[in-house]
């Protein structure tokens, strides 16, 4: 059986991995751990809203792209909304519903004053000359400029989309609002009124994160090795941070234009990411003759799964390590530290976990974004910035007193990390909405 995500869009029949459907069931699962009302259960398993629209691009020759969006607010109890935007061809609203609820659990994990939100476009920018993305990015703003502002719905880069789309999306809404409003958006550049460390944060949170686990299990960096999927902003921060603290990473994984599919690039003694960004592109994309020729060994796109590594990063898509692939993990592996939104399937949880895995979840692990954001929207509305050393102090103070908070209550309860995160989440939810009177 087809359905339908995005019009027009193919999932996956009725016994695919659906990502919604993953947030639900995590949901279902904390609110009888928590013992919360029904209601609580009704109101937080489905988006307060969501807006499905359609763009018209003028394409460069002359012609006309319909492309197809949407924007989901999943709860703003705790405050606005903030989540990503993303251009990506297989994009689905059952995707955005699911990141929407993980981002809602996310900030409110690391306690931010916001709520959780997604959007998309089902597209795929390579295609796209940068007058294309601009008029592509104008035309997402005013079809959602009802729905956002700093005080409703505050949007931010995701996956293939960079600061320049945010500033183009920015400038856009400051048109239709007819004044500035630097914090409607997130993640502009540094000179366009965002934050510094916007680009070094969600990489560099992953390795704060990881960093405080390997104290808990009594090991220094230095003797670890790693392997990461996606070579994006965070994939590419974090290789950065992880070999500048000691780490190794013996392979990287990222998407082949060409050939569209993953390619893994191994290099067993050690990458260097300066050296691999000789191979790499704007999207976190990476030429397979380039890095060759560059010394790397090319395998397939699921060889970053088998290195014998003590650290597994997957920071690409959902739905990576699954119940299909989680053989390829080797013993070596202790931990899986999660980099993007729901990489690990809850059947490959399992098993992992089963195995003495400590399974490190997104809605922590990659939090790094989600503050360094919420720093640029207060930076934006007192029109006064931090430097750079400043903001990833406070990037890293949130994020470690997060994890102590999690670890602890992991520990306390006799449950997994990803369990612990989650109750701590939907009981700050529940408990906004109880006193709104939602409840």
């Amino acid at each position: 059986m087809i359905v339908t995500g995005l019009p027009g869009v193919p999932m996956t029949d009725e016994h695919a991995f659906n990502a919604f459907s993953v947030a639900q069931h995590q949901l279902d699962v904390t609110i009888e751990l928590l013992g919360l009302e029904p209601a609580a259960r009704d109101l937080l398993r489905e988006p307060l809203h969501e807006h499905r629209f359609t763009i018209t691009v003028r394409m460069d020759d002359g012609g006309i792209e319909v492309l197809r969006g949407i924007r989901v607010l999943h709860n703003d109890a705790r405050g606005p909304a903030w989540g990503g935007v993303r251009f990506h061809p297989l994009e689905t609203v059952d995707t955005v519903r699911a990141l929407a609820m993980w981002m809602t659990w996310k900030t409110a994990v690391v306690d931010l004053p916001l709520g959780g939100s997604m959007g998309g476009v089902v597209c795929d920018p390579h295609g796209l000359s940068s007058s294309e993305q601009e008029r592509l990015c104008r035309g997402f703003v005013r079809r959602t400029a009802r729905l956002l502002g700093p005080d409703r719905d505050v949007p931010a880069p995701d996956l293939m989309t960079t600061p320049r789309h945010m500033t183009w999306m920015m400038d856009e809404f400051e048109h239709l609002e007819a004044g500035h409003r630097p914090s409607a958006i997130t993640g502009k550049p540094a000179h366009a009124g965002g934050s510094r460390g916007r680009m070094e944060a969600p990489g560099f949170g992953l390795v704060y994160i990881l960093r405080e686990a390997l104290k808990r299990r009594s090991r220094s960096p230095e003797s670890t090795t790693a392997s990461v999927q996606g070579y994006g902003t965070v994939g590419r921060h974090a290789v950065a941070l992880y070999r500048q603290i000691g780490g190794t990473i013996r392979a990287v994984a990222a998407w082949d234009q060409k050939t569209g599919c993953a390619r893994s690039y191994i290099r067993r003694d050690g990458i260097d990411p300066e050296h691999l960004d000789q191979a790499a592109d704007r999207f976190g994309g990476i030429d397979p003759n380039r890095a060759e020729a560059l010394g790397y060994e090319v395998a397939d796109g699921d060889a970053w799964l088998a290195q014998d590594v003590d650290i597994l990063i997957p920071a690409a898509l959902e739905n990576q390590i699954t119940a299909d692939n989680v053989d390829l993990v080797p013993p070596s592996v202790s931990i899986v530290l999660e980099g993007a939104n729901g990489p690990t399937t809850p059947d490959a949880e399992g098993i992992l976990t089963d195995r003495g895995v400590m399974v490190i979840p997104d809605l922590l692990a990659n939090a790094g974004g989600v503050v360094c954001s919420y720093l640029e929207q207060v930076q934006s509305g007192m029109n006064y910035y931090w430097s750079l050393s400043e903001v990833l102090s406070k990037v890293d103070l949130t994020l470690t007193s997060a994890w102590a908070d999690v670890a602890d209550l992991a520990q306390r309860r006799d449950i997994p990390l990803r369990q612990s995160a989650l109750a701590i989440a939907v009981d700050r939810v529940a408990a906004a909405c109880r006193d709104r009177g939602w409840l």
